[in-house]
Order: structure tokens, then C-alpha cells, then sequence
């Protein structure tokens, strides 16, 4: 596998998402980064971002609008997402890979893992 070439734009698209609870949109780091490197693309922050979580260093959650949101946060934890304001959070709670187990009573396969995301209002909108 080639090395990856150092990039100053996709540097700061990690530390800008590894110093924010928000889960922002392309086009939220697009307009935070462009303060930073005011003739960066788009394009140059679509690809990066795939590049970013192809390579395990952010995670992409989608939205109930169907827009894709990033987090830098990849440790192990779970999301809520808003159904009013669209927001996601971080849900902080015990974990339940026991249901990988469950999961894999009836399944002829292997499970190795889950994505669960749990819906509803948030404190602002309930």
C-alpha cells in the first residue's frame, strides 16, 4: 500500500473534527476550514473526508435528512439524532455488544459488530 502524502488541508479537517462535539456536515467544515485555507475546494474537503474515514480516523453518520455528518470521535459509542432540529449527539451509556450474541443465535454467519442509532426529540425540542 503507497504512502500517503502529508496534506496541511486534511490535518486541519481532523483537528477542526477532533475538537468539536458537533457532528457537522461537509459543507459546515467546508466553511470552518475555508478560514483557514480560503482557496480550498469542496471537492478537495468531499475527498478527504472519504479518505479520512476509509482510513479509520473519522466517522460518518448519516442524518435523518439523508446528509452525511462526520465525527472524530471514533471510539466506541452511540448517537442520537433529533427527528425535529436534525441535530446529533452523543449518547453517553453502558454498552450493549451483547447484542452481537443475540444477534448471532439465528444467523448462519458471523456477526462481528452493529451501527445503532436511536431516535426521538431532544431536550431543546421535546
Amino acid at each position: 500500500m503507497a504512502t500517503l502524502k502529508y496534506s496541511r488541508q486534511r490535518e486541519a479537517i481532523k483537528e477542526y473534527l477532533s475538537h468539536t462535539k458537533e457532528h457537522p456536515t461537509a459543507d459546515t467544515i467546508y466553511m470552518r476550514i475555508r478560514e483557514i485555507y480560503p482557496n480550498i475546494s469542496l471537492g478537495t474537503i468531499y475527498r478527504n473526508l472519504s479518505l479520512l474515514v476509509e482510513k479509520g480516523e473519522i466517522i460518518r453518520i448519516n442524518g435523518i435528512d439523508g446528509s452525511d455528518h462526520y465525527d472524530g470521535n471514533t471510539q466506541k459509542h452511540y448517537h442520537f439524532l433529533c427527528k425535529d432540529c436534525q441535530r446529533i449527539l452523543d449518547l453517553e451509556m453502558d454498552s450493549i455488544d451483547h447484542i452481537n450474541d443475540i444477534a448471532n443465535k439465528n444467523f448462519p454467519g458471523e456477526i462481528e459488530g452493529h451501527a445503532t442509532y436511536f431516535y426521538g426529540r431532544c431536550e431543546e425540542c421535546n
